[in-house]
């Protein structure tokens, strides 16, 4: 097996997340992988998923960045974020294009709810946000609100009515850019119903 400062390295390599596949090609097989485990130098986080175990390995931000470096975070996730909710989502509300394999979320941890996308309007809105001091794709305030009227008949009546008068009472909200989002998702008429009336 390779020296741990080397294997430590490799990790770091790897933003701190390797898959089998890689390790194999590292040259690190079964029971070196089993042997790390034993050691409490890594853990498995998922099948085919291993992480080294340091002080950003508990971060859930920071594993579902890691196990899904394409998805951007959306909805209950990013109502959260901005501080449109007050409720802890229970999972990680994803963005993901459709053509995604929906195998790949059903895990047991971290609980995942992907939302399958259009790859037209997958970036729509999409900037890079801060959690637990790390990097994460995040949609914008703007393409969050217009997401929520978009699934507005299937999201909690509370959370909704209280992420619509927050977005209104935000100073930094972007009106232009709200219209702007609506007519490329083809929302205009929600928009102007649903936020109009508090404006």
């Amino acid at each position: 097996m390779l020296p741990l400062e080397n294997i430590k390295a490799l990790f770091e390599r790897y933003n701190g997340m390797m898959q089998t596949h890689d390790l194999y090609k590292a040259h690190l097989y079964y029971n070196d992988i089993q042997r790390l485990i034993q050691l409490g130098l890594i853990e498995k986080v998922r099948y085919g998923y291993y992480q080294w175990l340091d002080d950003n390995a508990y971060s859930e931000a920071n594993v579902v960045t890691r196990l899904f470096p394409d998805a951007v975070m959306c909805m209950d996730t990013a109502l959260f974020y901005y501080r449109y909710s007050d409720r802890t989502p229970k999972a990680w509300h994803l963005a993901v294009s459709k053509d995604s394999n929906k195998s790949r979320f059903k895990i047991d941890y971290p609980f995942i709810k992907p939302y399958y996308i259009e790859p037209s309007i997958l970036s729509l809105g999409q900037v890079d946000g801060l959690m637990d001091g790390h990097i994460v794709r995040v949609y914008d305030k703007e393409r969050t609100i217009c997401d929520c009227l978009r699934y507005m008949g299937k999201m909690d009546r509370e959370i909704f009515n209280k992420a619509i008068r927050s977005y209104v009472d935000d100073n930094e909200k972007n009106l232009p850019r709200l219209l702007e989002y609506a007519k490329k998702l083809r929302i205009m008429g929600k928009v102007k119903m649903v936020v109009g009336v508090w404006l």
